[in-house]
């Protein structure tokens, strides 16, 4: 769960969410094993969603420089 909140922070800049995200959903799919069955579906549902806003932001940012709307220094 803690990587699920941590990964959501960091989605804005993808090159720290993606692994985060990814991190964390292989964390929590191991925890549905363990007790807290709970806290494991809370990290593996925010770490989905940090990691469909991750790619969601490297995409849209790899296109707009594509296209010039967005110079890269």
């Amino acid at each position: 769960m803690i990587l699920g909140i941590i990964s959501l922070i960091t989605w804005l800049i993808p090159l720290f969410g993606l692994p985060t995200s990814i991190i964390g959903l292989i964390l929590g799919i191991i925890g549905r094993k363990s007790e807290s069955k709970g806290k494991a579906t809370t990290g593996i549902i925010m770490s989905s969603i940090a990691l469909v806003l991750t790619i969601v932001n490297a995409a849209l940012g790899a296109y707009l420089v594509a296209s010039g709307k967005l110079p890269v220094s």
